[in-house]
């Protein structure tokens, strides 16, 4: 399934900045860069909520916001892309 994961962390003080590394680097960790806080996730949906809990348990609910877009298994009709970043495809070829 993908998910979209956008998250806005206040970088005010130090704290704020050391969430923002740590949610970044999960979300880096299981998903695609699309924006400076949105991340294009394509995973299982166990894994999903692995991610979801994680991510949830990082950031201060008080100060930082994070959302979950639900875009399913056909998410390929739902995403348009234009201008600049080339689009990229998480189910094709990885070449390292």
């Amino acid at each position: 399934m993908m998910v979209l994961v956008s998250y806005d962390v206040s970088t005010v003080a130090k704290e704020g900045r050391t969430r923002l590394r740590k949610v970044a680097k999960e979300c880096q960790n299981y998903g695609q860069r699309v924006q400076n806080s949105v991340f294009e996730i394509d995973v299982d949906y166990s894994t999903f909520l692995k991610v979801k809990d994680k991510l949830l348990k990082l950031i201060n609910e008080k100060e930082d916001s994070l959302r979950f877009y639900y875009l399913g298994k056909n998410w390929k009709n739902r995403v348009e892309h234009y201008g600049a970043k080339e689009t990229y495809d998480p189910e094709g070829v990885i070449i390292i």
